[in-house]
């Protein structure tokens, strides 16, 4: 049983991990709190079923997340999964609650990212990161294996007494990123394109990425600049309507709305910014940019900086400084050959280590659940039940 926070999230970010799944000969069941149509087909055509659960992704309400842990523990007493996969915040620890409760054998953990409490923005918010730090440590008390996606978090998580030590933390590059549908594409011809896709929040850098936009722009007015996507605004980060009005109306970045079409979104550009000093994992994003052939700047931050060779593959800059981040674009504005190179490496990067294939191998096997595991589980499971068949010797003589 694979548990999530976004129904979309199951085929765009798992979708090739439930398909190894499958694969490898699991029953498998993906839970959501939203029903959405199109995933609900999708998991339907690979064989994985889907379930729904409440869960209110980004309040604070206790009488709501509560219902969230009795719907869980309701879910595994009906489905009785032999293992539960959890990621993103809420499910990593009402799923958590939910598999002691339940008896659940087995229980992981995919620690995509830290998330808001432990960026600069939360600053203020200590108490309620106390709250979560000790509803982190209690989801994942009884893990069996706890997933970071960076070199940073495990330090971070023992700091802050969610685990221990001893706990069974095992660091793996990220969600990899799916070669097939990501291919390399040339970079285009004409004026320099800069992208930058994430969700429209201040901590993910969009108003650094502007303002170092508008910079580059006073000098190279023919450079252009784009940024895709998703408005956030029951996030306490998310920009507003008026904000929107005002990135149009003050910058030169071309705002467009969120798209399937990532792929070919990455491929009309020469090089991918990702300003931000959110507490990630291992920003998606970044590794799809890869993945297409695209030089990388990004922050100098966790998560971010594991997959940018500073002057490398692209250029680590400080967090919050939009005159650096415009220095690093103008580099790559000046310099055409640089930006042929970096976008070579990236690629080569994105086959060497972020490729969805091998990230999900070492996942499942770390798991258990590999094709390996499963057929010498099921070679056991038979010898015994062979065993259970034959008379007794007391049987036999009678």
């Amino acid at each position: 049983m694979v548990l999530s926070s976004l129904a979309f999230s199951l085929i765009n970010f798992r979708g090739r991990l439930l398909e190894e799944m499958r694969k490898a000969g699991h029953d498998v069941v993906a839970v959501a709190p939203d029903d959405d149509p199109k995933v609900r087909a999708k998991l339907d055509s690979i064989g994985v079923g889907f379930r729904t659960v409440p869960m209110a992704r980004t309040g604070t309400n206790a009488f709501a997340d509560l219902r969230t842990i009795w719907a869980y523990v309701r879910l595994f007493r009906e489905e009785k999964p032999d293992a539960v996969v959890a990621y993103t915040q809420k499910p990593i620890i009402y799923g958590g609650l939910a598999s002691r409760i339940c008896g659940v054998k087995r229980y992981y953990a995919l620690m995509s990212g830290l998330g808001y409490l432990f960026s600069e923005a939360a600053s203020g918010r200590r108490l309620l990161k106390s709250v979560f730090c000790r509803l982190y440590r209690s989801g994942l008390r009884r893990a069996d294996k706890i997933f970071v996606f960076n070199s940073d978090d495990r330090a971070d998580m023992i700091e802050a007494a969610i685990v221990d030590q001893s706990s069974p933390v095992v660091e793996v590059p990220g969600s990899g990123v799916d070669l097939e549908r990501f291919v390399f594409a040339d970079l285009p011809q004409g004026p320099m394109h800069f992208l930058m896709i994430g969700r429209l929040m201040r901590d993910k850098g969009v108003w650094e990425y502007a303002e170092a936009a508008a910079m580059i722009a006073s000098e190279n007015p023919g450079v252009r600049f784009s940024l895709i996507g998703r408005p956030e605004p029951s996030n306490p980060t998310g920009l507003g309507e008026s904000d929107l009005k005002r990135l149009q109306r003050e910058f030169p970045v071309e705002l467009i709305p969120e798209t399937d079409d990532v792929p070919g979104f990455l491929a009309t550009g020469h090089a991918f910014v990702l300003p931000t000093y959110y507490r990630e994992g291992l920003p998606r994003t970044i590794l799809e940019a890869l993945a297409v052939g695209r030089a990388i700047i990004t922050t100098d931050t966790p998560g971010c900086r594991d997959a940018v060779t500073d002057g490398h593959n692209g250029f680590l800059v400080p967090p919050r400084d939009a005159k650096s981040l415009a220095n690093a674009m103008g580099k790559l504005v000046a310099d055409a050959e640089l930006t042929k190179q970096m976008s070579l490496r990236s690629r080569h990067l994105a086959e060497t280590v972020y490729d969805v294939r091998k990230v999900n191998a070492f996942l499942l096997k770390e798991m258990g659940l590999d094709r390996d595991n499963s057929a010498r589980n099921q070679a056991v499971a038979n010898e015994s039940a062979v065993a259970k068949s034959r008379p007794s010797r007391a049987q036999g003589a009678v």
